[in-house]
């Protein structure tokens, strides 16, 4: 392939959806979160986002199975990676927001794993 024909794509990065069985539910606690405003929505999938920059979707899946992390049993497949400057002070505003706290935590002085109401974990740090 050619230089020419290479530069005429471009590609940019637009956007990371998750499933999940309720997406009018899991917008509301990311979106509360991170600030971010919905930017499409139908009953079936929403849109947060911001003018110019990468959103977060969340998209229905009727026979969905959330992950039972950490046991290996329905594996997280993904997981996002949110920075904060206090972790205690996050962590508590997260989880009144919905979240929960698994028991286990590999390394809480550096970063806490908690689960949004999907069941998908992520994780906050002072390191991001």
């Amino acid at each position: 392939m050619s230089q020419e024909d290479t530069s005429a794509s471009t590609f940019r990065y637009s956007a990371v959806t998750f499933d999940c069985p309720d997406p009018a539910e899991l917008a509301h606690f990311y979106g509360e979160a991170l600030g971010l405003p919905v930017v499409f929505s139908t009953d079936d999938f929403i849109l947060l986002g911001q003018e110019g920059a990468a959103g977060l979707g969340f998209n229905r899946l009727t026979d969905y199975r959330c992950p039972t992390w950490p046991d290996p049993s329905q594996e997280k497949q993904a997981h996002i990676e949110l920075g904060v400057d206090d972790l205690d002070a996050a962590e508590a505003r997260l989880l009144a927001l919905g979240a929960v706290k698994p028991e286990f935590q590999p390394d809480p002085d550096r970063w806490r794993v908690l689960l949004d109401p999907a069941g998908h974990p992520f994780c906050i740090s002072t390191l991001v």
